[in-house]
């Protein structure tokens, strides 16, 4: 259950930190950085991804951290944090990514020492709620041989929409996915 969202955007564009049930979503730090690589350098999660590459090269933990704090970016990043409740300083990443006419594609990743605690789902719901980017529609894509990540979508009252496909740079292939999308309610 949500128990409640801080909206702290300033005027730098930080983030805001958004409280859920088990932990918070915050933006990533520095010390982030060894657990992130450690995490998307496992094939499990990168292979669910489009842009994780596996292997994970070194350094790119700290572009993304790096990224993730460059004002005027169309990409916002946060992690699940759960130390307040005694779980990991980085449970997964969630990904907010602008486009146009007020419409953001969310993506995101779970450590997979954390499959099937909901986590997904919790964070989602906590993001569709702040609603930070003061989206109208967010948009997202599965890989079909994920319907885990699906499932997070659909309790979350994404709506399917179609099949696609996209490359995914760990397979080195193009993937078959679902397309799902949700209107905001104001």
């Amino acid at each position: 259950m949500l128990e409640s969202v801080v909206r702290t955007t300033t005027a730098d564009g930080a983030l805001p930190v958004i409280a859920a049930g088990r932990f918070v979503l915050r933006p990533p730090c520095k010390s982030d950085a060894g657990l992130i690589a450690h995490y998307a350098g496992d094939k499990r999660v990168a292979c669910n991804t489009r842009l994780i590459p596996h292997p994970y090269p070194p350094g790119a933990a700290e572009a993304l951290i790096a990224r993730a704090a460059v004002p005027g970016r169309t990409e916002d990043i946060w992690v699940l944090d759960g130390t307040a409740q005694g779980l990991g300083e980085v449970l997964g990443l969630l990904h907010l990514t602008r486009m146009d006419r007020r419409q953001s594609e969310i993506s995101f990743w779970i450590a997979p020492a954390f499959w099937n605690t909901g986590f997904a789902s919790e964070a989602v719901g906590a993001l569709i709620a702040a609603n930070p980017h003061d989206d109208e529609t967010i948009v997202a894509e599965v890989f079909q041989d994920n319907p885990g990540s699906a499932r997070v979508l659909t309790n979350n009252g994404f709506e399917y929409l179609g099949d696609a496909e996209s490359f995914s740079v760990a397979r080195g292939v193009v993937v078959p996915t679902w397309t799902y999308a949700m209107a905001i309610k104001r």
